[in-house]
């Protein structure tokens, strides 16, 4: 299956909100089947990597990106949530892989070297923070990134309900990178209910990470024109 362009960020609309479609949401043993259901709709896939260190999950591995990527033509994005110590190796894999995005997060200590690899690799460079990290400790990367993201819940847990920050956090984010004149996607993880959506959509996302908001609509045709008008 093709990749997408190598300009493919510059490519995303920029007039409507994007939906980010969080792959450990889908139906894992029917995960093919999924990728085709969401193939119209969907504008990135996005993949949670965690160790159970760094976050307290356990997730997906390079060899099922590898699968998605030969399902798919769709950007995918995969989130590192995993310990200094494998950040590295783990880039590389999941790259490897197919990924077309590897956002780590601020909170690694070696991210400098991280984001340099990430460049020499040639893909996307995103960076993600925790609820309860200063959005000051993400400014230095701004020239670096192509995608910023914010989590708006506890860090691997699923079903939480939005942190009471997360839309002032997204508002000052935007300051931040309009300032830069770069083009970098911000997007809002965790807490994402069809209540939220419109709220991180005023609040300056321009993308949003999307689980049973998505895989579980009884209509997602119509979800998606409702998300896509906002």
């Amino acid at each position: 299956m093709p990749k997408p362009a190598p300009d493919w960020i510059a490519r995303l609309p920029r007039h409507r909100l994007m939906a980010e479609y969080s792959m450990w949401s889908a139906d894992l043993i029917r995960l093919a089947d999924d990728l085709e259901r969401i193939r119209l709709y969907a504008d990135i896939l996005h993949v949670d990597v965690a160790d159970g260190h760094f976050a307290p999950a356990l997730l997906f591995f390079p060899d099922l990106v590898a699968r998605m990527r030969a399902e798919t033509a769709l950007p995918i994005h995969v989130h590192l949530m995993v310990a200094d110590a494998v950040l590295r190796p783990q880039i590389d894999q999941f790259v490897e892989a197919g990924a077309d995005l590897i956002s780590i997060h601020v909170e690694n200590a070696n991210a400098d070297a991280a984001l340099t690899r990430i460049a020499a690799l040639g893909v996307a460079a995103g960076m993600v923070l925790r609820v309860e990290t200063p959005l000051a400790q993400a400014e230095q990367w701004l020239p670096r990134l192509d995608m910023l993201t914010l989590l708006g819940t506890a860090i691997g847990v699923k079903g939480q309900g939005l942190d009471p920050t997360a839309t002032a956090r997204l508002h000052q984010a935007a300051g931040l990178i309009a300032a830069t004149g770069r083009r970098i996607v911000l997007a809002a993880d965790g807490g994402i209910r069809d209540t939220t959506v419109p709220l991180l959509r005023a609040a300056g996302a321009e993308t949003v990470v999307m689980g049973s908001l998505a895989f579980g609509a009884p209509d997602l045709a119509a979800r998606m024109a409702w998300l896509h008008g906002l």
